[in-house]
């Protein structure tokens, strides 16, 4: 049987395995078996009601209870940025127009933005590839806004979600390679990696706060703006039915697109209710 339940500290093995195969770009889910077990924490106390709303998340696990294994993990960060700046690209528009000289061009511009700062955010999105079938997936991702939905007071007027960009079997990503690469110097997975067990700082410290024209970046580059990895696409499509749009938002490093809704217009708020179960050892037989 497949259940979901809270993580606990005894996850941290399989949470770790999990981890590996999850491979590059999903930036909350790194094989660090320290900053697992520390997330893991963290969950936990948060549920135990331990925790300021800055360092609060939820953690939900997929278990196989046949082999006593989890096979999924899924998670909602309650507030993001109110300890470290929250980072994304805007996609934004700059005009440039001469009326002498009958010139008129408008420019995609990427901004670096704090704007997601203090909204929640659905994360740590991975299941099994071995367990990718009977709906498991979609087991695993709608459990959270039904429990966004059972606990709205718990979290903010906006939900987002970053989802994984384009980078190929090597780890590759042609967003990187054409905008992260110049300014810091390090490949994409280890970047990625930095972010991912919270060594943040290089990204204030290095990052343009200069808006940068996309027409000059590379046709690959360009191309990957807004744009998941094909592994991301389910989970993608799963949240534009529960509500979720893209607007504009991207991810720093592999140029994924972050979408976002406000939670009051989420499907689960406005069409979920909350029903007492009874539990009886046996139904009797209808009459009719």
């Amino acid at each position: 049987m497949m259940i979901i339940r809270y993580i606990e500290p005894k996850d941290v093995n399989d949470l770790y395995l999990l981890a590996q195969k999850a491979g590059f770009g999903l930036t909350s889910l790194q094989p660090n078996m320290e900053k697992l077990a520390a997330r893991i924490e963290r969950a936990c106390k948060t549920v135990a009601g331990e925790l300021p709303k800055a360092d609060q998340v939820y953690l939900f696990v997929l278990e196989d209870t046949e082999l006593n294994k989890v096979v999924g993990v899924c998670g909602i960060e309650v507030a993001l940025g109110l300890k470290e700046p929250w980072y994304n690209f805007h996609v934004g528009t700059q005009v440039h127009a001469s009326e002498p000289l009958s010139v008129y061009n408008a420019l995609l511009t990427l901004y670096l933005s704090n704007d997601h700062t203090n909204c929640s955010e659905l994360c740590t999105l991975f299941l099994d590839p071995d367990y990718r079938l009977n709906k498991n997936g979609k087991f695993l991702s709608k459990v959270r806004f039904l429990f966004l939905s059972a606990f709205r007071q718990y979290f903010e007027e906006t939900i987002v979600a970053e989802m994984r960009g384009y980078s190929d079997a090597n780890g590759q990503s042609p967003f990187w390679n054409a905008v992260g690469h110049k300014f810091f110097n390090i490949e994409f997975t280890k970047a990625d990696y930095l972010s991912g067990v919270g060594q943040k700082a290089f990204i204030a410290e290095l990052m343009p706060r200069h808006p940068l024209y996309v027409d000059m970046l590379p046709d690959d580059a360009k191309a990957a703006i807004g744009i998941v990895h094909p592994n991301t696409r389910p989970a993608y499509n799963l949240l534009l039915e529960e509500g979720l749009r893209y607007k504009g938002y991207i991810d720093i490093f592999d140029g994924g697109a972050t979408l976002q809704a406000d939670i009051e217009n989420l499907r689960a708020i406005k069409e979920s209710q909350i029903l007492t179960v009874q539990v009886v050892e046996s139904i009797p037989l209808s009459s009719g």
